[in-house]
């Protein structure tokens, strides 16, 4: 069984095809497929622009279509970057760009405190939908650590493990990270739906 994956990001793709290959699910990039789906978020939510991508790249390919749409929320931003994570500052900046800008936002903040999100959705060509959601508590260091990881995840801190999530190694982002727990809600929700499907 084959996955398209609504998104670009390679890192996104390992991250996927680690969960799903269990089922036997392959999991391929859009690209791969010779398609190039640009959807515009225009929803008011993590899972609002996952269905969104999920049915545009299903759409278009004729395939299970699997979106991610995840971000980091700071209390102090009141939930910014949010939804607008990966377009925080405009189109000119990278990740690097983008997590300067918000510590340089949180400059003089009371509160550290943040979380980020993972909204997944999947989206079969019979129209059914599979959805889930994780988050996981955090701060915001005020200095980027480690370089692992991609995005915001050289100052999204967990204090629990002293480390940020650029400083933890794949398996151990894996166990505690929002997209992390998205997955293995997804994993639960997957195995149930291809068991009643006969799959």
């Amino acid at each position: 069984m084959k996955f398209v994956l609504a998104s670009q990001n390679k890192h996104k793709l390992v991250e996927m095809q680690a969960i799903l290959s269990a089922h036997g699910v392959e999991v391929v990039l859009q690209s791969d497929l010779g398609l190039r789906v640009d959807v515009e978020e225009t929803g008011e939510t993590f899972a609002e622009n996952a269905l969104l991508k999920a049915r545009a790249v299903m759409a278009a390919s004729g395939l299970p279509a699997i979106a991610d749409d995840s971000g980091v929320c700071v209390d102090a931003l009141n939930g910014a970057p949010g939804v607008y994570s990966a377009r925080y500052g405009g189109p000119e900046l990278d990740d690097t760009g983008r997590y300067r800008l918000l510590l340089e936002n949180m400059r003089g903040a009371g509160s550290r405190a943040a979380h980020f999100t993972s909204a997944i959705a999947c989206v079969f060509p019979n129209g059914d939908v599979i959805e889930a959601q994780g988050e996981c508590p955090g701060t915001i260091a005020f200095a980027p650590q480690g370089d692992g990881g991609f995005g915001y995840d050289p100052v999204f801190f967990l204090p629990q493990l002293r480390k940020t999530y650029a400083q933890l190694t794949p398996e151990e982002k894996a166990a505690v990270s929002h997209r992390g727990k998205a997955l293995e809600i997804f994993d639960g929700k997957l195995r149930t739906y291809l068991e009643g499907t006969g799959k």
